[in-house]
């Protein structure tokens, strides 16, 4: 029998990280794919806003440089040209009306120069204190001015320590852990509770957009480790830059933006603008919500909205390239970088961009609550900063609280695959390695022949 006429071998809905990360390993492969977006535009979660020169990210997503922190980074075709712009190492703390910077762990000899501090002040501590009589060449312990996020000399060498652990441990070895909320399992580890609330939970509030710490504690690990790994980063140029590169690299005439799929089958998919178009399997790498629209019976999780506001002035905090943290939670502002000093490419010459994110549901009237919170957080007015915009995503990072399938199946029966963040980690590195083992499932089901047809123009509806 002669085989029906195909548009493509395969057609994706939704060309966000997941979607072109998939087109990308499928036409690398011989296969014809049509990637339908409904927005003007790629790149779906991960878009950028130009005002005035100014690029501002909806969603401020962090990333993790080297690569071995954040693989899916280098594994992924067409993003050999992505250029990562580092914060400082660490973070900077904001407690008690003071700063400091934590978390740095040096990537050569760290856990060897960790385990070292963390005997030295062991043995300062067994040492008599400040006004008892000391022999020769005795110390005393090292004082700790009050309200340290980090606690003690012993809690912070400790968590040197462990960071650095954390930076060596094989992925394998953190999920097969006992998996419990993130709070929970710190708690039961014996991390005091001044480290968790002045340092993990900002921490992983800024990486997970969960204060709350109810995210599987596998995800936390995995998360945490990153972060030991390597340094923080944003990808030069806002976050669009990531799919951009993506979608510019696919043969000419792969994306289709501004075509809404109304319905899904195995061989084909229903378009408002093109009507059906033929196809031999179907990928759906939308978000959680319209992928179970379009299919009826996926799980929509749980989210954690996020609201980015940015804010300019010609006399920028003195901050540096430093990811801000508030640890004492108190105000609206979870973190905050002077964004512009970490890419300059983000604000025009002579303007400072400072990008602040809220977590859960934004105060009523979020800029004056969000401008006195960083007043408190850069020690400076903020009353001459201009408000560039407030973006506010309900739905902004799939929930992955206990019990978390890392690894939710993305091929629901032959012919129909899914992929995304909510199918694995709610990370672009997430939507980067579901896409990879979407893309394998399809090529397994395919065969080895690559594409039998040649990839037809969209037609206009009827």
């Amino acid at each position: 029998m002669l085989e029906p006429a195909y548009q493509a071998d395969v057609v994706i809905v939704g060309a966000g990280v997941a979607g072109l990360s998939a087109a990308h390993r499928l036409t690398s492969a011989g296969v014809t794919t049509a990637v339908l977006e409904a927005a003007p535009y790629p790149g779906g979660r991960m878009s950028t806003e130009k005002v005035d020169g100014f690029r501002l990210d909806r969603i401020g997503q962090l990333l993790t440089m080297p690569s071995t922190a954040y693989p899916e980074l280098r594994l992924t075709p067409g993003l050999d040209a992505l250029a990562l712009r580092p914060f400082a190492p660490g973070v900077l703390l904001h407690s008690d009306g003071r700063r400091q910077r934590a978390g740095a762990v040096p990537s050569a000899m760290g856990a060897r120069r960790a385990r070292g501090a963390l005997h030295a002040v062991r043995a300062l501590a067994s040492a008599p204190r400040a006004g008892a009589a000391r022999g020769p060449g005795q110390s005393s312990v090292p004082r700790v001015r009050a309200g340290a996020p980090l606690g003690s000399a012993v809690d912070q060498a400790r968590l040197g320590a462990a960071l650095a652990r954390l930076a060596s441990s094989p992925v394998e070895r953190l999920l097969a852990r006992p998996e419990l909320p993130a709070g929970r399992a710190l708690a039961e580890r014996g991390v005091p509770a001044r480290t968790v609330d002045g340092f993990l939970r900002p921490l992983l509030a800024a990486l997970l957009c969960d204060p709350e710490l109810s995210t599987s504690s596998r995800c936390a690990d995995l998360a945490l480790r990153a972060f030991a790994s390597g340094r923080l980063c944003v990808p030069e140029g806002g976050a669009e830059a990531l799919p951009e590169l993506l979608a510019r690299s696919l043969p000419p005439g792969t994306v289709h933006t501004g075509v809404r799929v109304t319905s899904i089958a195995t061989t084909s998919v229903t378009t408002a603008e093109h009507g059906e178009i033929r196809c031999r399997a179907v990928l759906l790498a939308t978000d959680a919500r319209t992928a179970a629209e379009l299919l009826p019976g996926l799980r929509v999780p749980d989210f954690h909205p996020v609201t980015v506001v940015h804010h300019t002035t010609e006399e920028p905090p003195t901050t540096g390239a430093s990811l801000l943290l508030d640890a004492d939670r108190g105000g609206p502002v979870a973190h905050t970088a002077l964004i512009s000093q970490v890419d300059p490419t983000r604000a025009p010459a002579g303007r400072a961009l400072i990008s602040s994110t809220v977590l859960g549901a934004p105060p009523p009237d979020i800029d004056t609550a969000v401008r006195m919170h960083l007043s408190r957080l850069y020690g400076t007015s903020t009353a001459r900063w201009e408000t560039l915009a407030v973006h506010h995503t309900p739905e902004a990072v799939p929930a992955m609280r206990p019990p978390h399938d890392l690894r939710r199946p993305v091929r629901l029966l032959a012919g129909l695959y899914v992929c995304g963040d909510h199918r694995d980690t709610s990370t672009a590195q997430g939507a980067l390695h579901s896409a990879h083992r979407a893309a394998a499932a399809i090529l397994a089901d395919l065969g080895s022949a690559g594409s039998l047809h040649r990839a037809e123009p969209l037609r206009a509806a009827a």
